[in-house]
Parts: C-alpha cells; structure tokens; sequence
C-alpha cells in the first residue's frame, strides 16, 4: 500500500532534522511546547503525505490505515530530533491521521457527542456548544491556509467551491451535519465556520418527550395529526431545533406512502423506505447551472408523491409549496424562521410575495388558511434548552385575518437556583376542528387530553 516517494533534500534521505523540531525540544514553556508539537505535526503530515500511496486509501478502512500509517509515522519521527511521551506520540499520530482522512483540528469534536455545534472564528478561536451553552476550546488551525483547505475539502465533498469570487459556502458532511462557511475577504478577521451537528443516531419522538422538549400528550397529539395528513408547519428561531423536530414528526407517516423530500443541503433523515431525495445545486464558476427549491418543487409534483417535505422555506417556493398542499398532497411539511406561530404565517406570506405571482394580500392569506393547518412552534430558552412553545390550529379566514387557535403552551414560570428555565404545558381548553377529520380516518383521541384542568405531561 505505501510506496516510497523520497523527494531531494528531505529528512527522509538523511538530511538536517528541520530547525523548529529541535527549537521545540529547547523550549520549557507549555505554549511552547504545543506550538513545536503543532509545527511537527504538519511536518510529519508533509512527509507522510511523500511516502504513502493516496490512490490506495480509498480501498482501505481506517483501522487498516492507522495499523499502516503507525509505522510509517513512527519512522518519520525517528527522524526529527524531539523527545515525546507516550501520549503526545500517540495524539500526534491520531492528529496526522485526522488531517489524512479526515478534517483535521475538528475530528475530535465532531467525535464529540456531547457537542452540538462547532464555531470557528477563524484559525485560532473555536467555540462549541454543549448543552446549550457556549464554550471557547483550545483546538486550533495552524494558520489561516490551513483552515481555508479544511473548508475547501468540505465543500468539494459535496460538489461546492469556496473562492474569493464566492467567498461563502453551505454543505453538509456525510453524517448530515450542517456547515457554512464564509472567507476573507467578506470574512474580516479569518474564515468563519459553523456546523452543525447531527446526531449518528436520529433523535425520535420518543427521545424528545424524555428529554421534555415535547409532552407526550403533544406527541399523541402529533401522531394524530401526522397519520390525518394534516399540514404542518414548523417554526422556530435559528437553532430552535425545528429540523430535528421534522425528522421526528415525520417517523409517523406510514411506511406505504412516497415521499420527496427538498433541501437546500440534505438534513432531514428519515426513516421510511420509500423516500425520493432532492437538493438544490448553485450556480457554476461561470454562474450557470443553478436549481432552486422552487424549481424542485414544481419538478416533484411530477414525482407521484403522497407527501412532500421542504426542509425550510426561504423564498418564493412558499407559493409552490402551498399549492402542493391545496392540490392533492395532504400532510406535507416544511419549516420557516420565525418567533411566533402568528409571525410565521406573515413570513409565509411575505415569501408568496416573493415568487412574482400577481397576488392580493387578501388572496395569499386564503391561500395560507386552506393550504396551512397546524403551525408547531418551537424555541431555544435562554438557558440553552429546546422546547415546544405551542401547538396552534389555523380554523379559516375571518375578513382579511388568518383565524388561529391555540391548542396547547408552554408558560414560562421563573427560574431556579441554577438559572433553569421554569415552566409547564397546558391545554387552552379550545377542542381543535380536525379531531373530526382524525375521527374520519379512524383515530381517536380521547377528549381530555384538551381539558385545561388536566396536566400535561
């Protein structure tokens, strides 16, 4: 697998061990010391890289490579002249092989479970986001060039560029995780990199009601709906959640039914058999080539789908979306930004107004009362857990208003001694209007899950 690929002058013929290697070994201090290890890293990554055989990487697992790559690490590092323990020879080796395979300084915290987000405020500040919270972390790039190559391997990874003629960028990883990224020179101080995690294992229902983001009268409530083929409509501010809460409303839609999903970068990770899977494609160097959501919409309603799902609406597809929901595909979904359920529906009808349809206002309201019938609420609490703020039903139109009820909430009581949030979900009492449509697709619900006096639990 490894041949040797020796280039003139290099330690690898016997040549002078490199000048920062033997500086390292001088220095005493501990950011000296992980300075000189950070420079030995990338020389041994450099050497690594002059003797093995990329081409055969792909063939190999990692526990192949790492067996291989040890020996071959151990070797160059006989070379330089710099005493290491036990753990900094084996951190070095797994950091070499981070930047071999994988993205370097970022591996271990996306190994991290615990971590949700990952923030790079260019090459030598990174945040991360645990439980909520942010938290600055000692990882850091070795300069600003190698956190542009760590940024320029995502995006090739999903056919995207990154350049200073397009200097910001949205790609996933292949474990679904969401990144952006924005560099010099619309990026001031560095390059910006923010992903988000996804979990290996997809975060269901069943987790959420443990975890008391949703009560499991809701999630009852949810299933209902879902199984009804209502319309549901997920809102919520950034990073309330709202993709993780489609994923796990959608687990209730029956395996028999096809669906077609829609993102701008593929998120959502459903678990039924038959879904059909689209993203968007930006524009090339030369600014052709680009599809847009909207025109994924219309092409999937050519699709036979039963439901289709839009990972969040942005822009004018809103109005395709709608008339998907008004024209036979009943219980399709989508998100949006937004902080209340009522300023969602004003979003929605802001981006009707974006697709350059000639429509009254009065107009695209009965659009959105026809085509809308639940609208999920969700948000961030200020300290740093994600809740189900309300569940509201739309009932019609009354003039030139929206009519909207809420069906459940959840109030906000004060904090505790450890600055929690506190609170509790209640039933408004109101009876929504499609228990007779989940009574006419053989669902019951039973009526005191909507009494006020009850708990919510």
């Amino acid at each position: 697998m490894w041949q040797v690929q020796r280039q003139k002058g290099s330690a690898a013929e016997g040549g002078t061990p490199r000048a920062p290697a033997r500086a390292a070994a001088a220095g005493d201090g501990a950011p000296e010391r992980g300075a000189a290890l950070l420079l030995l890293k990338v020389q041994v990554h450099r050497e690594l890289l002059d003797e093995i055989n990329l081409a055969q990487l792909d063939k190999m697992s990692r526990a192949q490579i790492e067996a291989e790559a040890g020996d071959v690490i151990a070797g160059i590092l006989g070379r330089h002249q710099m005493a290491l323990t036990a753990i900094e020879r084996r951190t070095l080796v797994s950091n070499v092989l981070d930047e071999l395979l994988g993205l370097g300084p970022l591996e271990p915290l996306l190994q991290d479970e615990t971590i949700t987000d990952i923030l790079v405020n260019g090459h030598d500040t990174v945040f991360v986001e645990r439980s909520g919270l942010l938290e600055r972390v000692d990882t850091r790039f070795k300069d600003e060039r190698h956190l542009f190559r760590i940024i320029q391997k995502i995006a090739s990874g999903v056919g995207r560029r990154v350049d200073e003629s397009s200097p910001f960028v949205d790609a996933r990883l292949p474990n679904g995780s969401r990144v952006n990224a924005i560099v010099p020179p619309l990026a001031l101080d560095g390059s910006l990199l923010s992903i988000r995690k996804f979990s290996h294992i997809p975060i269901d229902m069943a987790k959420l009601v443990e975890f008391g983001s949703v009560p499991a009268v809701v999630a009852e409530v949810l299933r209902g709906v879902v199984a009804a083929r209502r319309n549901i409509l997920i809102s919520g501010g950034t990073g309330s959640g709202k993709t993780t809460l489609l994923n796990a409303i959608s687990s209730f839609i029956d395996e028999r039914e096809r669906i077609v999903t829609i993102e701008d970068s593929a998120e959502l990770q459903l678990q039924q058999s038959h879904v059909a899977r689209l993203e968007t494609r930006p524009a090339n160097i030369e600014g052709r080539g680009e599809v847009t959501q909207r025109e994924l919409v219309k092409n999937a309603l050519r699709m036979r789908p039963d439901r289709i799902i839009i990972g969040e609406v942005r822009a004018g597809e809103a109005f395709d979306m709608l008339q998907a929901m008004n024209t036979g595909h009943d219980g399709s979904m989508t998100t949006v930004h937004a902080n209340t359920a009522r300023d969602a529906l004003a979003r929605v009808e802001q981006m009707v107004g974006m697709s350059g349809i000639e429509m009254s206002p009065r107009a695209a309201r009965a659009q959105i009362a026809s085509a809308i019938n639940v609208v999920v609420q969700i948000g961030r609490l200020s300290d740093g857990h994600r809740r189900l703020l309300s569940l509201s039903e739309i009932t019609g139109m009354e003039g030139e208003v929206v009519t909207m009820q809420d069906i459940f909430l959840f109030r906000m009581t004060g904090r505790d001694a450890d600055n929690r949030v506190l609170g509790h979900f209640e039933a408004t009492g109101i009876r929504p209007k499609f228990l007779d449509t989940l009574s006419a697709h053989g669902i019951e619900l039973s009526p005191d899950l909507f009494r006020p006096d009850r708990p919510v639990t």
